[in-house]
């Protein structure tokens, strides 16, 4: 029972950096990759549909992502979706494919994106200690009902935050190298 708490509790941390792994690879740095599209919803019949679904995505230059719709008719609302996302860049459309060209980052808007991956990396601390803390509920839970002893408490107690404390030098660790790549242009 104990053993399956730390367990769990350890899963829902990793669950909390992959997500963050997630979402920092889709923040700009001045390189172009295909994870920045990740996020644009394109209107296709009627449905909001990712991109990476509705093309084949490729980065056939440092500075360019090259988008190439599976169906013509989508290369429209493809290009529309690009245009109005917060990327600030501007796709030019040949009739076959979508170039998506990355222009280089303003200094103030390095500032700006590294300030935002504080707050994406902030986000993902308060997930895991949220997750501490219900492992602490449950743990308390369970000796209120008399299933663990007092020691026992205070030892899953200790092996969740060191596992907290883990989780988040990693979370961190993550932050400090996209602040660190997305600044070093």
């Amino acid at each position: 029972m104990i053993k399956s708490l730390i367990d769990e509790t350890n899963k829902k941390m990793e669950k909390a950096i992959a997500d963050l792994q997630r979402n920092l690879a889709s923040v700009r740095t001045g390189r172009a990759s295909i994870h920045l599209l990740d996020h644009v919803m394109a209107d296709y019949y009627g449905a909001s549909t990712p991109v990476s679904q509705l093309a084949s995505l490729s980065t056939p230059e440092p500075t360019m992502i090259l988008v190439q719709p599976w169906d013509v008719s989508a290369l429209v609302p493809i290009e529309r979706a690009i245009q109005a996302s917060d990327l600030g860049v501007n796709p030019s459309n040949d009739g076959k494919v979508i170039r998506v060209p990355i222009p280089a980052l303003t200094e103030e808007r390095r500032r700006h994106l590294a300030k935002g991956v504080g707050h994406i990396a902030e986000d993902h601390r308060v997930a895991v200690r949220q997750v501490r803390h219900d492992s602490h509920d449950r743990l308390k839970k369970l000796l209120k009902d008399k299933k663990i002893t007092e020691d026992d408490e205070r030892n899953v107690m200790k092996k969740v935050q060191e596992l907290t404390d883990s989780h988040i030098k990693k979370i961190d660790a993550l932050a400090k190298a996209k602040e660190d790549e997305i600044l070093k242009f």
